[in-house]
């Protein structure tokens, strides 16, 4: 009886030891100042190459009424073969004329868009040299 008595006392006084320990371990250790600062993290920009220019073919347009419908026919069964017609209403005519000036207009203010970008980057980089 007395042997299980030391061992509970033991067991109990180790408890409060580890807890003890556990509790002031931190505050026995000297404490270190942290120095934080900021600033800014230096990227190298790549700047991307710019896509080659758009090489367009000529078309050639041809205008077929009833008066010169024959000339017209003619003239295509020599150069080309065969006849195949493709015929667009004026409304028609403006509004692809419209999307042309559409697609004009929003390629060049993206060009600008790519230009500014490059402009900003690039003094960016030569001032850090």
């Amino acid at each position: 009886m007395v042997q299980s008595i030391s061992w509970k006392t033991l067991s109990k006084s180790a408890v409060m030891l580890m807890v003890l320990i556990m509790a002031c371990s931190c505050s026995l250790l000297p404490t270190r100042e942290i120095q934080v600062s900021a600033k800014p993290i230096e990227r190298k920009i790549v700047q991307p190459v710019m896509p080659r220019a758009i090489d367009l073919k000529e078309l050639q347009w041809m205008t077929v009424t009833p008066d010169n419908w024959e000339d017209q026919l003619a003239r295509i069964e020599q150069q080309e073969g065969e006849l195949v017609f493709l015929a667009m209403t004026i409304p028609d005519y403006e509004v692809m004329a419209y999307n042309m000036q559409e697609i004009k207009r929003y390629i060049t203010e993206l060009k600008d868009v790519v230009v500014y970008y490059r402009k900003v980057t690039t003094e960016n980089l030569s001032k850090e040299e």
